[in-house]
């Protein structure tokens, strides 16, 4: 919910200080680093791997969000900086270690990212002070039942760096007050059971007006987004898009999966091996935890984690999700949460073929009749295997509801290819940085007083 899109003027701008930052940071660390006598020899030679440094930077700052940088917490930006430095530092030296050609100074690559990571949120914090004088406070009408505007509204609050007011909520569609009250607004936020019709009057009063609409997708919108524009004579159809992955995509997908998952057992053996010690310091139980799970197509598999929470844990309560400040959880399990140590061991669901990289979150099967029951449209989720992480986990939390979840699982469904793929991989380890993403489920969530907020003619600005 961020109004209307960051300017291309000053994505622009910001990418043109990108560059002369990162040019600017090589001269000085190969001044620094190499001696003065080779210096402008070595210089030539190096310097065919800047412009593939300066691709990688930017194709990486795009990634993590920092072209956007209006209505975002700072300490937001500084981590999507730092985990776009160090992935930098990680690709260039496998670049230079696999590829001769390009070979490289570890030490001028080391120093050259350190002057420019500091340098680079020196100039974010800059133009990011500037983007906060620019954009005022943007004042929304919501509309929708009771039950949505309340859960909207308790992510409002919880997104203050937005700048975004709610100033008033409609409930009664009919009333046709709404109007009223969204003349004295800047956007209007749609919930998504609201009758179609409706929801069209809405967005042609916005046009209109010259309002900002956001829409919150219903499963109706989910289906048709993404859709072919085909004829019938010379009516028009749209042709809906499916819910299942091509074979070209699936065996993509598979060979992808096969090839990172045996890099990354390589690389995190070591930290699977320490963390099954700390673990088994702890309380003496067992280290590893297998769960049972829906994969694809409904096939029931055994997950395998690292064990976080008490060995009987669910005897007396059966199957619950996990809480905040869930006292079933270990001193060390809850260090493991946060920063999503405990997935790792699902690296051997990849290799066996139970699982994918990415893909929806695998649910028990206990609470997926639960889903269904509740939702029909959740059981087109297992059409794809499912994953580790996935757009649902880089876009929401792990208290996201389980409807928000469906959409962002549905919706990567539709656009499932390998550079989604890898796009996401990237973006999730900034993920694991955040405290937000792995906070448990809220039991309630505290109900407003809806009619503070409703428009009344005695209240007009």
């Amino acid at each position: 919910m961020y109004g209307r899109k960051f300017p291309k003027s000053r994505k622009f701008f910001l990418f043109l200080g990108d560059i002369g930052i990162m040019s600017m940071s090589y001269c000085i660390a190969a001044s620094l680093v190499l001696h003065k006598n080779v210096f402008f020899p070595k210089l030539e030679m190096y310097s065919g791997m800047l412009p593939v440094m300066l691709v990688i930077a930017v194709l990486l700052f795009n990634i993590n969000g920092l072209y956007s940088i209006d209505r975002k917490r700072f300490a937001e930006i500084i981590l999507s900086m730092f985990v776009s430095m160090v992935s930098l530092v990680i690709l260039m030296m496998a670049f230079s270690f696999f590829i001769r050609e390009f070979s490289y100074s570890r030490g001028q690559l080391l120093v050259s990212s350190g002057i420019a990571t500091l340098c680079l949120i020196f100039w974010r914090r800059m133009m990011w002070h500037i983007e906060r004088v620019i954009h005022s406070t943007l004042k929304i009408l919501l509309i929708g039942n009771e039950i949505e505007c309340t859960h909207v509204y308790h992510r409002l609050m919880q997104q203050p760096q937005l700048n975004l007011q709610l100033q008033y909520i409609c409930t009664d569609f009919k009333n046709k007050l709404w109007k009223q009250a969204a003349a004295t607004v800047d956007q209007i936020l749609i919930c998504p059971h609201i009758q179609l019709q409706d929801k069209a009057e809405i967005i042609q009063y916005c046009y209109a007006h010259n309002k900002i609409s956001l829409l919150i997708p219903s499963m109706y919108e989910v289906f048709c987004n993404g859709s072919e524009l085909g004829k019938i004579d010379d009516i028009p159809v749209f042709e809906l898009q499916s819910l299942h992955l091509s074979l070209e995509t699936r065996i993509l997908k598979r060979l992808m999966d096969s090839i990172l998952s045996v890099i990354a057992l390589i690389i995190t053996l070591p930290l699977m091996f320490v963390t099954a010690i700390f673990i088994k310091m702890d309380d003496g139980g067992p280290v590893f935890y297998k769960q049972l799970r829906v994969g694809r197509y409904e096939k029931p598999f055994y997950i395998y984690k690292f064990r976080t929470m008490r060995v009987d844990a669910e005897t007396k309560s059966g199957p619950q999700l996990a809480t905040e400040q869930d006292p079933r959880i270990t001193r060390v399990g809850r260090f493991l949460r946060r920063i999503r140590l405990d997935e790792l061991p699902q690296i051997g669901n990849v290799l066996l073929g139970d699982m994918s990289i990415v893909g929806p979150r695998p649910e028990r099967p206990y609470f997926v009749e639960q889903f269904k029951e509740k939702n029909p449209f959740y059981i087109y989720r297992t059409n794809v295997k499912p994953g580790i992480t996935g757009l649902a986990q880089v876009y929401g939390k792990y208290n996201t509801s389980t409807y928000d979840k469906l959409i962002y699982d549905l919706l990567y469904i539709q656009k499932c290819n390998f550079l989604e793929d890898m796009v996401l991989i990237i973006q999730t380890i900034r993920i694991l940085c955040i405290k937000s993403a792995t906070e448990g489920v809220m039991e309630t969530e505290h109900t407003i007083n809806v009619k503070e907020y409703e428009y009344r003619k005695e209240n007009k600005v």
